[in-house]
């Protein structure tokens, strides 16, 4: 018998079978799902997506497989900058694996990072659409992450994934509320952190994002306290430096640049640290009391009026009309 009419034949068996075994399969899982064994209807929705994987995809055991080859096939669109494409097949790659982490978070870098990164940069299209396909991008971006949370709640780097791109400084006027979208990234560091699983800095990138929400600042100074209270681990300088300046906001009078020496160890280190912190106008970090502090240590060190890092330019804050205005 020719080598293709066996293949057909072996083709029509396995898929007799998987036809076969789905109204027990159905069946089994309405009875699972009742009982509470069997997790309830994913929120994806985009079996048009598969087309001509449907007859694997019937078998049962194939999902993972399936994925694996759209995943490569997402790669390829990626490297064509199909970026429509590669949104599509990654819903369908995540409808066949929704517990796969990796397929979450990649799916939502290719979005709202590479796809935005090429209309940031791509001068053929014209400024009004770039900048639209750029937004329209990370937002599709953060949606995909929050949907992979909604399938996956006990996952604390999809969580931490969501924080980071939230309270990310190259992301600001896409999320345009930059007050809402610090404290969503706060509350997904605070989920991930609630999950039991995740890692140290996750906690600290909580702080990082509720320190520059406004009118959140006693419990920002509350977490910076606690967090300080556990030891060196976590004596990074931005924290260091988000504890002087929230305490600085609860306390106004409060001698600056005496605390900063206490917590940096020496006049020098507090400056150095310091003079960083003012400068990352980009991120927005609160810089309560930072000035008069700065001051007070530039005495102290001698600093030339020349080198004084009040006449160093500031970063200015991203705007979308300069960022597309070519």
């Amino acid at each position: 018998m020719k080598i293709w009419r066996k293949t057909g034949i072996l083709v029509i068996a396995l898929l007799a079978f998987g036809a076969a075994r789905m109204p027990f399969e159905a069946a089994l899982q309405r009875e699972l799902r009742a009982a509470g064994l069997f997790p309830r209807k994913l929120e994806i929705g985009t079996w048009d997506h598969v087309d001509q994987t449907r007859a694997a995809v019937a078998l049962g055991g194939l999902r993972t497989l399936v994925a694996t080859f759209l995943n490569l096939r997402a790669f390829t669109f990626f490297t064509e900058k199909r970026w429509d494409k590669v949104a599509r097949t990654f819903d369908a790659i995540v409808d066949l694996a929704p517990r796969t982490r990796y397929y979450w978070e990649t799916g939502s870098w290719h979005q709202a990072y590479n796809a935005a990164s090429y209309y940031l940069n791509d001068s053929k299209l014209p400024p009004l659409r770039r900048r639209e396909a750029w937004r329209a991008s990370i937002l599709r971006g953060r949606e995909f992450l929050e949907r992979g949370i909604r399938n996956n709640p006990d996952d604390w780097s999809l969580y931490a994934n969501l924080g980071f791109l939230l309270s990310d400084s190259n992301k600001f006027p896409a999320f345009r509320d930059t007050n809402e979208s610090f404290y969503a990234a706060a509350e997904a560091y605070r989920k991930s952190t609630e999950t039991g699983r995740a890692l140290d800095y996750v906690r600290r990138s909580r702080l990082y994002s509720l320190a520059r929400v406004e009118g959140r600042e006693a419990e920002a100074l509350a977490l910076a306290r606690s967090l300080y209270a556990e030891g060196v681990r976590n004596h990074t300088p931005t924290l260091l430096a988000l504890l002087l300046v929230l305490e600085a906001h609860e306390n106004p009078s409060i001698d600056v640049a005496a605390r900063a020496i206490a917590l940096f160890g020496s006049a020098e280190k507090a400056y150095d640290a310091l003079s960083g912190h003012w400068q990352r106008t980009r991120e927005r970090f609160p810089v309560f009391g930072l000035a008069a502090g700065l001051e007070s240590l530039e005495k102290t060190l001698a600093v030339p009026p020349e080198k004084s890092v009040f006449k160093q330019p500031l970063p200015a804050p991203l705007d979308p009309d300069d960022m597309f205005r070519n």
